[in-house]
C-alpha cells in the first residue's frame, strides 16, 4: 500500500491572533504536517502543546530567513501570518521562491500586496504560486463580489466594509497597521476619478445585517486598487473599517487629526499605548463582528440592481474569518487542484464556494440582499445561479 507524503506547511507567525486560529484548523486537516514558526521558542512550544504536541517547531526570523533554511525544514508551503505588512521586506517571499515553496500571506498592506507581481517571472520559473492578501481583503471580498456581479453589463459603485466586535482580540501588528494610515492621505476612487481622502476620517453610520449600527471610516487596503482593477466601476470603489466601540472609533479619529494637522508624522509610535487602551475597554462590547461587500450597476438584463453580500460572526468566531483563505489554499495545494503558478494578489483564485463549508462549520452566517429587500441566506446554498464570469475576472 502506497504511503501518501503529507504536505509540509510552514506557518510563520503561528502564535499571533490569526496564526494561532489557522494552526487550530490545520492541525486537524488530513495529510498535512504543520510546522509552527516564530522567533520565541517558549511560545512556540506552548502552542504546540496546546495543539496536542504533534506539530514541529522552527525558530527563525522572517526578515532573515534564507532558501537553505526552508529546504532544511522541508517546507512545501509557506504561510506568513506574522505582519504587519505595511513596511515589511520581502525576504520570506524570496526565500520561498528560491526553495521552490508555494507561498501565501495575510498581508493587508496596499503597496505590499499590489507589488507582489514583480515576483511573477521568478515564481513561474520555479513552478510555484506566490499569493499575497490571502485574507478577508482582498481574497474573500473579491470572491463574494465575483459571484454577485457575474454577467453584469455595468458596475457603477462597489463598497466593502469590515467591523469587528469590541471583544475581538487585536494583536499589536493589527494596531500598527491601522495607525500606519490614520490621518494620512489615502488614494481612493470616488466620483469617477482618483482623489485623496484622510485615512480613518469622516465616520459614517453603517448597517450590517445581524449587528447594531456601527461607525465606519475610510481604510487603506489593497482593495482600493484591486476593486477598480478587477471590476472597472464607473463611479466609486471604497473600503471602510469600523470599531464597535464608538469611544475607540472617535478616539482614533481625533488622534488622526494630529497627523492631518502636521503635529506628528505618524501614529505608529503610539501603537503600544493605543493597544493597551483598547485592551482596557475590551470587556465593554460584544464578540460579534461582520463584513459586507456590495455593488450597484446593471445586471445581465440591463436592469438597475443593488446587491449586498454580508457576513456575521458570533461567539468570538470573527478572528477565524481572515484565516479561511489560507486554509482553502492549503487544501488545494494538498489536493493538487490549484493550477495557478506565478505571483499575484490573491484575487480570482478562490470562489465563494471554497469558503462555504467552513462558514457553516464555524457558525458564520452569510446572506445576500437585493435592492428589492429579498434576503437569501447562503447557508442554504441559494446563491444566484452561476453564469460565465464577466470579462476581467479570473477563475482557476
Amino acid at each position: 500500500m502506497d504511503t501518501i507524503t503529507p504536505l509540509r506547511v510552514l506557518l510563520v507567525g503561528a502564535t499571533g491572533v490569526f496564526g494561532r486560529r489557522l494552526a487550530e484548523q490545520l492541525v486537524h486537516e488530513p495529510s498535512i504536517a504543520l510546522i509552527l514558526a516564530g522567533r520565541t521558542a517558549r511560545t512556540l512550544a506552548k502552542l504546540s502543546a496546546d495543539l496536542g504536541g504533534d506539530t514541529e517547531c522552527a525558530l527563525f526570523d522572517r526578515e532573515q530567513v534564507t532558501p537553505d533554511d526552508l529546504v532544511r525544514i522541508g517546507a512545501h508551503v509557506v504561510i506568513d501570518a506574522a505582519g504587519p505588512f505595511q513596511n515589511s521586506r520581502t525576504v520570506l517571499i524570496e526565500a520561498a521562491i528560491g526553495a521552490g515553496c508555494h507561498y501565501a500571506d495575510f498581508a493587508d498592506g496596499r503597496a505590499f500586496v499590489t507589488g507582489i507581481r514583480r515576483f511573477d517571472s521568478a515564481a513561474r520559473a520555479r513552478n510555484v504560486a506566490i499569493l499575497s492578501g490571502a485574507s478577508s481583503t482582498p481574497a474573500l471580498s473579491h470572491a463574494a463580489l465575483d459571484r454577485l456581479t457575474q454577467g453584469w453589463r455595468q458596475i457603477d459603485t462597489i463598497r466593502v466594509a469590515i467591523c469587528p466586535g469590541n471583544r475581538t482580540p487585536r494583536g499589536l501588528s493589527v494596531v500598527r497597521a491601522i495607525l500606519s494610515y490614520a490621518g494620512q492621505p489615502v488614494r481612493v476612487f470616488r466620483g469617477g476619478t482618483w482623489t485623496t481622502a484622510p485615512g480613518w476620517g469622516r465616520p459614517h453610520r453603517l448597517a450590517i445585517p445581524g449587528l447594531d449600527i456601527r461607525l465606519a471610516s475610510l481604510c487603506e487596503t489593497p482593495d482600493l486598487d484591486l476593486l477598480v482593477e478587477s471590476y472597472r466601476p464607473l463611479e466609486a470603489a471604497e473600503f471602510f473599517a469600523g470599531l464597535e466601540s464608538r469611544f475607540l472609533h472617535h478616539s482614533l479619529r481625533l488622534s488622526a487629526m494630529l497627523v492631518r494637522w502636521g503635529l506628528t508624522g505618524s501614529l505608529v509610535p503610539f501603537a503600544r499605548p493605543m493597544h493597551f487602551l483598547a485592551s482596557l475597554i475590551r470587556p465593554f462590547g460584544t464578540d460579534r463582528g461582520g463584513m459586507i461587500a456590495e455593488a450597484k450597476g446593471l445586471d445581465a438584463g440591463g436592469q438597475p440592481l443593488h446587491v449586498q453580500w454580508s457576513l456575521t460572526a458570533y461567539h468570538g468566531r470573527g478572528p477565524f474569518v481572515p484565516t479561511l483563505t489560507a486554509l482553502a489554499l492549503v487544501r488545494k495545494f494538498r489536493d493538487g487542484t490549484l493550477n495557478f503558478r506565478g505571483a499575484q494578489p490573491c484575487v480570482g483564485i478562490l470562489s465563494i464556494d471554497d469558503f462555504q463549508a467552513d462558514f457553516e462549520r464555524l457558525g458564520i452566517e452569510t446572506e445576500i440582499r437585493h435592492s428589492a429587500g429579498l434576503a437569501t441566506p447562503t447557508s442554504k446554498r441559494s446563491w444566484p445561479s452561476k453564469k460565465p464570469l464577466r470579462a476581467g475576472c479570473h477563475s482557476n
